[in-house]
């Protein structure tokens, strides 16, 4: 049987734990486990946005524009090191909705004479709105399964799946949209920054995500755009707005859209969001991305061997490449025992209808959080099994 001695020497042993030290932790004794919805605040993100408010709003006032213009590039630039891209394919700027909104109607626009976007009807609630917006503004067809794609405009997919953890194969997917015509279209929004995801190398043209979860970027920190170099030129971008024209500064009456990755850009960005978002994407490449991944995999098998240990179920997939950084106990009762569970300290996701969301975040994320919140959560279940301890105590 696993023990909490067991992970503590996992937690000793861990090549990543000191990073911990570098996100503020106002409660030593909580148990977090909602990385994948919120990463904590890294202590650099701090000082960063103190030092932006101060010297470059307060003090540089209108004058720090001449370095704060190019930032979402800039940011979007260090994000490409994370997500496989290259220089100049990714921009930080706007909601996931919006930039997701943006690139499948540039798809559909690509793909004129086809008449149906695909995509899963269990995705995330905003991808399957956007598209069904879109569809209705053009007349088009949703098909919620990927069997044929022969008439498909794109085809929008999430690389991890938000309930299960369950990952898809992006190449495999992409290859296979490409030769029946379609465009994939990747969210990335829960596996930027706790996998190692190689968009060149699977061939990918369009994809978006957000920073908050594990690229710990803060509530509602910018999304990204990524648009293959090849395909910037000729993307019929849906939504026009100043800092995508040409001549910015100009102010010209028509509008004439920049010939890289800029044409996705669309207003005034916020500064002071774009550089919280750039000490998180920082802190995951400093860590490095691959030793992110292999925790990953460790701590939600670790997660997983203890669920079976507790006769708790999971629908989250067993082989450690098949599973992105968050862990689903699956209980008919879940939204009940999330809420019991933040009453003993322990924050955790319920995600209908009946899934308890363990969010494993490599870089703040401990195997004794992980030990201390599923027995928490077994106590709850099996409540003549558990034990009225707090958790850290060693004694469950």
């Amino acid at each position: 049987m696993l023990t909490r001695e067991h992970a503590v020497a996992l937690d000793a042993a861990d090549p990543l734990a000191h990073w911990r030290d570098e996100f503020v932790i106002s409660d030593q004794a909580l148990v977090y486990l909602d990385g994948s919805s919120l990463g904590m605040m890294p202590r650099r993100t701090v000082a960063r946005l103190q030092h932006v408010m101060q010297e470059e709003w307060a003090n540089g006032l209108i004058r720090s524009w001449v370095h704060w213009l190019d930032l979402s590039q800039r940011v979007g630039d260090r994000l490409a090191t994370l997500i496989g891209a290259r220089p100049g394919e990714v921009v930080v700027h706007d909601s996931t909705t919006i930039n997701l909104y943006q690139l499948v109607d540039a798809a559909c626009a690509l793909r004129p004479d086809r008449r149906v976007i695909a995509i899963d009807p269990a995705d995330f609630p905003t991808d399957r709105y956007v598209v069904d917006g879109i569809a209705s503004a053009r007349g088009l067809q949703v098909r919620d399964d990927f069997d044929r794609l022969d008439d498909v405009a794109v085809m929008v997919r999430s690389v991890v799946d938000y309930r299960t953890a369950a990952v898809t194969d992006v190449a495999g997917e992409t290859a296979r949209a490409e030769a029946a015509g379609a465009i994939a279209l990747w969210d990335l929004s829960h596996a930027a920054g706790v996998l190692a995801i190689d968009l060149t190398a699977a061939g990918v043209q369009l994809a978006v995500g957000c920073t908050y979860k594990y690229l710990n970027g803060g509530p509602g920190s910018p999304a990204f755009s990524f648009v293959a170099g090849d395909l910037q030129l000729t993307l019929p971008q849906p939504i026009w707005g100043w800092f995508a024209q040409t001549d910015q500064f100009e102010m010209g009456g028509t509008f004439a859209p920049q010939p890289d990755i800029r044409r996705v850009l669309l207003g005034t960005p916020s500064i002071l969001a774009l550089a919280a978002a750039e000490e998180g994407i920082a802190i995951a490449i400093d860590a490095g991305i691959d030793s992110i991944e292999s925790k990953a995999r460790a701590i939600t098998g670790f997660a997983l061997e203890l669920c079976d240990e507790l006769g708790l179920a999971s629908s989250t997939p067993r082989h450690p490449a098949g599973r992105g950084g968050h862990v689903a106990v699956q209980h008919p009762s879940a939204r009940r025992l999330v809420d019991e569970l933040a009453e003993r300290n322990v924050i955790a996701d319920f995600r209908t209808p009946d899934i308890v969301r363990v969010g494993c975040s490599p870089l703040t994320t401990r195997f004794t959080d992980v030990f201390d919140g599923l027995t928490a959560l077994h106590a709850l279940v099996h409540p003549s099994k558990g034990c009225s301890t707090s958790p850290g105590s060693g004694v469950w």
